[in-house]
């Protein structure tokens, strides 16, 4: 087969890497080309020499080229990926620092509350303009998979305004399924079948059967409960089981910033988190992730490149699903998978102009939703709120209208749980004057928001969080991973 696929934001190094082996372990696929873009130079030829050198070592026909415009690299494409983080760990920090000052503790912020919310704004009229250039430059009806978060606003933008045919992806439920086959006592994940459906980063495993054999909600949560280490590091999460009676996709840390219940008060924090990874709760533990792993990156390169020099091994091709669509979409090969796609039916009761995240199945006719499930209602209830704020900021990001942002961000579970009607007011101003660069469709607001700050007398504290941890030097990283290889 021949075709061409275009990774937008390809700096994303580990991650391209992952997509390219992944799609490459497709036998037909041997053939196809692969167009890099980013807005960085420096990390483009970065990721191409990595690329390259797969393609030297494995002995492939594959092509890659790499370039910062876009609009070249997404001509005739046939499938478009987007991997973009707009603003960088720059206009990141912000999103985790401003909200401090206003008592707000995330550990990611990048789905909703008011980093994920700000992070929408950024991304959608950048969204925009990559379905303006599909339209107008890549192959007739091209595909548009995101990888990119806020996956919901994200997604829900291109679908709605940008007018491209268009899939959100996530890993999500892939690593939920993993942890519950292992707390069940499964020789394999694939001895594991579920129907997990919600919304991104907040769905949830709505039927389970191991071996045939249903699993119910008591059985979940003894084995949870009677696991070493997920009882420990998971605790609000199999709270959240307890009460609920189902388990969520997401991890600890992730599903604590999207409930109101959790992290409004400090000493709380503490008590449902775990210090032992970022992903536990720790306060802003992805910005410090994210730091240390473009340090460690940029120190090791080296390693990275020679470690590229090996067979692509299909044993150990990824549970990442666009590897697996392309595959069905191009050779018939059926995929049954969970997408984010507007709901139209898909969920009964959850608001049909939604994004959600749900079972389907993949052929050459395109990607098949499974209609009409019911979520259990406290599940759709905390799905609802956070598609009222999705759908304020995907219209706000739209329109440039600071007072709907606003509305957007006081809207949000813990915001809501946290900060009062003024603060929010005061803290959305103070973030879009410091990451106005960008945010363009906001510019014409900047400065009445600067002289509102100038004269606000609403009361901040400069707060580090809850459990906040500094980034570890290269030296440190270093120290730890020799000590671990040695434990190991």
């Amino acid at each position: 087969m021949s075709f061409k696929i275009a990774i937008i934001g390809a700096g994303s190094v580990g991650f391209t890497k992952k997509l390219f082996t992944d799609i490459l372990c497709v036998p037909e696929f041997k053939g196809i080309e692969f167009a890099l873009t980013d807005v960085s130079e420096h990390n483009l030829q970065m990721i191409k020499a990595i690329l390259d050198r797969i393609v030297e070592a494995n002995k492939l026909p594959t092509k890659v080229t790499a370039t910062t415009d876009r609009r070249k690299a997404l001509e005739g494409a046939r499938y478009v990926i987007s991997c973009v983080r707009v603003g960088g760990l720059e206009a990141y920090a912000d999103d985790i620092r401003i909200p401090l000052k206003y008592g707000i503790d995330q550990c990611v912020g990048d789905t909703i509350c008011a980093g994920g919310i700000l992070y929408g704004q950024r991304n959608i009229p950048v969204i925009l303009d990559f379905c303006k250039d599909i339209r107008e430059v890549a192959e007739t009806d091209a595909k548009f998979l995101n990888y990119a978060n806020p996956m919901a606003m994200n997604t829900w933008a291109a679908i709605e305004y940008g007018k491209v045919d268009t899939v959100g992806l996530c890993h999500g439920v892939q690593h939920g399924a993993e942890q519950i086959a292992e707390v069940l006592g499964a020789k394999s994940p694939r001895e594991l079948d579920y129907v997990c459906s919600g919304i991104n980063h907040q769905t949830w495993f709505i039927e389970l059967r191991l071996n045939g054999r249903e699993i119910g909600k008591d059985e979940l949560v003894a084995a949870f409960e009677a696991h070493p280490v997920y009882s420990r590091q998971e605790k609000l999460r199999i709270d959240v089981l307890k009460r609920f009676g189902v388990y969520s996709t997401e991890s600890n840390g992730h599903l604590s910033e999207y409930l109101p219940w959790y992290r409004k008060r400090p000493d709380e924090i503490t008590r449902w988190i775990d210090m032992s990874d970022w992903i536990h709760g720790e306060t802003g533990g992805y910005l410090r992730y994210s730091t240390e792993t473009r340090n460690w990156f940029e120190t090791e390169y080296p390693q990275f490149l020679e470690a590229a020099a090996k067979p692509i091994d299909p044993s150990k091709r990824s549970n990442e699903h666009a590897s697996h669509i392309l595959e069905a979409l191009e050779t018939n090969r059926v995929y049954r998978g969970h997408f984010n796609v507007k709901n139209d039916g898909v969920i009964t009761n959850l608001p049909q102009d939604a994004i959600v995240e749900s079972p389907g199945f993949v052929d050459r006719f395109g990607i098949n939703m499974a209609a009409g499930i019911t979520l259990p209602e406290a599940c759709a209830a905390t799905c609802i709120s956070s598609i009222n704020v999705q759908r304020m900021s995907v219209h706000a990001a739209i329109s440039g209208d600071i007072d709907l942002l606003k509305l957007a961000v006081l809207h949000d579970p813990l915001v809501g749980a946290v900060s009062t009607p003024e603060e929010v007011w005061q803290m959305v101003d103070e973030m879009v004057v410091a990451e106005a660069a960008w945010l363009p469709q906001f510019a014409h607001a900047v400065p009445a928001a600067k002289e509102r700050l100038s004269r606000s007398r609403v009361k901040t504290r400069e707060w580090a969080g809850a459990a906040r941890r500094s980034v570890r030097s290269i030296e440190e990283l270093r120290a730890e991973k020799a000590a671990l290889k040695q434990a190991g």
